[in-house]
């Protein structure tokens, strides 16, 4: 089954953080391996280069090679930030997280109807996405 993986589950999973618990590697790795990738938001790159800004994702590459080779096709599928997100975002309470990037990841998953792995509190409470 497809699914949409944030920011923070997309860093951990290819640095091998502990942060990801083991049960999201298995199920991410598994995809990977069966051609299936998951997808990202196209969002998601420009998170990845603002926390690579304030030195916040530590790399053993410099971030452009990292950034190649993380948004492989083989890796991740990359959605585009295009009309039916844009009109999903629109459509998200006023009141739901002040985190932009994580509106447009959250209307992403929307617009695409596919599950959210997340560990964020906030959109996990929200319901407004089935997260896994």
């Amino acid at each position: 089954m497809s699914l949409l993986i944030d920011t923070h589950i997309w860093i951990w999973w290819l640095s091998g953080q502990s942060d990801l618990p083991e049960k999201h590697r298995d199920r991410l790795d598994r995809l990977a391996e069966h051609n299936n990738p998951p997808h990202l938001s196209a969002i998601s790159l420009w998170e990845a280069q603002m926390l690579a800004r304030k030195s916040r994702l530590k790399l053993d590459l410099g971030f452009s090679d990292w950034l190649i080779a993380a948004s492989d096709p083989m890796v991740v599928r990359i959605l585009p930030v295009d009309t039916s997100v844009v009109i999903a975002l629109d459509q998200l309470p006023s009141t739901f997280h002040g985190d932009p990037a994580d509106r447009m990841i959250v209307a992403t998953a929307l617009a695409h109807s596919l599950p959210l792995m997340t560990m964020d509190t906030s959109i996990r409470k929200s319901r407004l996405v089935k997260c896994v």
